[in-house]
């Protein structure tokens, strides 16, 4: 049996450097662990802290894009647990994001959004 007990990372390759950038640290306020730009690969790689997890933000020359929507295979969205989803989306819509009416979850009563990073990622908001 693995001994797994935490979520340590989840990798998000981006369009544009800076704008997912300044999303991720700016808008969604996730504090930088270090940044390193890797010549060989002209690749940056931004380490973020979300709790214990962390995200790493990739830019690499000429990516593909990745079908998200209609729903796709492969990983469907990442969520993010918040204590207010009220000022969580006025914060987002402040900074111009687009943030989908409020669902309930029919099985815990929580209630969710879904907005989108700059490259379309489906990203979701659930309140504790």
């Amino acid at each position: 049996m693995l001994n797994i007990s935490d979520v340590h990372h989840v990798a998000i390759i981006c369009s544009d450097y800076e704008v997912s950038k300044k999303f991720y640290t700016e808008i969604l306020g996730l504090n930088i662990i270090s940044e390193v730009y890797r010549t060989e690969r002209d690749s940056y790689k931004l380490d973020l802290q979300i709790g214990k997890a962390q995200i790493e933000l990739f830019s690499f020359p000429n990516t593909p894009l990745r079908p998200s929507r209609p729903e796709a295979q492969g990983l469907r969205h990442l969520a993010f647990a918040t204590d207010d989803i009220d000022q969580a989306i006025k914060t987002l819509t402040g900074y111009g994001v687009d943030v989908e009416p409020v669902r309930v979850d029919e099985i815990t009563g929580k209630r969710f959004t879904f907005f989108a990073d700059p490259d379309n990622l489906p990203l979701e908001l659930y309140e504790k």
